[in-house]
């Protein structure tokens, strides 16, 4: 015989919220945590991450390549990028030329102009 208190379900109710409230984020959008692009090289590089992201889903390093190759082209030389999980950085960087963002949740995406 089992014996419950606090009315039926009321343990589980605690226990919902606390799994949902520990819940990841999971964001499936572009997100761009950091930039001081303007509107139109922001939007520009946005689009050439997520395509390179979409294209090498498996190979990170082909997914930098290519968004390196994009920027150079289109905006000149001297970019790099860094695309994976978990990762930090310091870098020096010109002016209105960085961008840090997120692709499908946890992969990151960092472009920046050095010369």
């Amino acid at each position: 015989m089992q014996l419950q208190i606090g009315g039926a379900g009321a343990g589980d109710q605690a226990l919902k919220d606390e799994n949902e409230s520990t819940k990841r984020i999971m964001f499936t959008y572009p997100m761009i945590k950091q930039t001081d692009m303007n509107e139109e090289m922001r939007g520009e590089t946005m689009e050439l991450c997520v395509n390179a992201c979409e294209k090498h889903s498996a190979n990170n390093e082909s997914a930098a390549k290519m968004i390196k190759e994009g920027l150079d082209r289109r905006f000149g030389p001297s970019w790099h990028v860094v695309v994976g999980e978990g990762f930090g950085f310091e870098v020096s960087y010109e002016l209105k030329n960085l961008m840090y963002m997120f692709f499908a949740g946890n992969l990151a995406v960092c472009a920046w102009k050095c010369s």
